[in-house]
């Protein structure tokens, strides 16, 4: 929930112009009120654009909600479902993420599917059991690598500047894809992308990126920046096939 109009223009501009060359799929997530003024900027640009939430109707009497379908009549091309922050501020259950998902697919989009432990949890080493039962739950069963991208943020770096050890985040994300196999087969966890997503910065963003299983970051606060946002974009390229 941030920028203003002209503001959300201006980043668009500047990201699409510092993303001319780079070899990595870039997505923007405006807000819904901005969507369609960003998509229409990158239009001839390489980057795509993707809500931050969708309802899991088509349609209907639900005041202050977008649907996917709406998403797609703006030019999006993916929605994150099941961010922590809309678990956490609307109470958003494994079932709701689910359907949420399935109504993306329907409309054409490609989901972006959170996941992500607590302070709490992760103090009582509850990490990897509350990650699979997240994935059983909110990832429907016909996912696959082309409709389907598995965010990993942890709920407690999310806005603190602070991230797991690399060895952490490459033990999680080694869990989530294993357990994608268990779910689907070898051949769909491989493909299916698994980012990582909590106080990713410029600092950080190398080292990570060069983490076996992190095929990507989602990016929070330095994407209100171009220049901070355009240097993560750089780095994946430059490690990213």
């Amino acid at each position: 929930m941030n920028k203003l109009n002209r503001e959300a223009v201006d980043l668009a501009h500047q990201i699409a112009a510092g993303a001319i060359g780079l070899k990595v799929d870039l997505i923007v997530c405006p807000p819904s009120p901005y969507l369609k003024v960003v998509a229409d900027v990158l239009l001839t640009s390489d980057v795509k654009v993707a809500g931050q939430d969708c309802h899991y109707l088509q349609n209907g009497a639900h005041t202050g909600d977008v649907s996917a379908a709406m998403l797609t009549d703006v030019g999006c091309s993916y929605v994150i479902v099941g961010h922590s922050e809309r678990r956490n501020d609307h109470g958003e259950n494994e079932a709701t993420v689910k359907n949420k998902a399935v109504a993306a697919w329907n409309a054409g989009l490609s989901a972006i599917i959170c996941v992500g432990e607590t302070q709490a949890e992760r103090d009582r080493g509850q990490t990897l059991a509350r990650l699979s039962a997240q994935l059983e739950s909110s990832v429907p069963k016909l996912a696959n690598a082309n409709n389907t991208v598995i965010a990993y943020e942890p709920i407690w770096a999310i806005g603190s500047g602070h991230t797991p050890t690399h060895e952490n985040v490459q033990q999680v994300h080694n869990h989530i894809r294993t357990y994608l196999s268990i779910m689907f087969n070898f051949d769909i966890a491989e493909k299916m992308r698994v980012l990582y997503g909590g106080s990713v910065k410029p600092e950080n963003a190398h080292e990570l990126l060069m983490l076996t299983d992190v095929d990507g970051v989602l990016v929070g606060g330095a994407s209100l920046d171009a220049d901070r946002f355009l240097k993560i974009a750089q780095q994946a390229s430059g490690t990213m096939v």
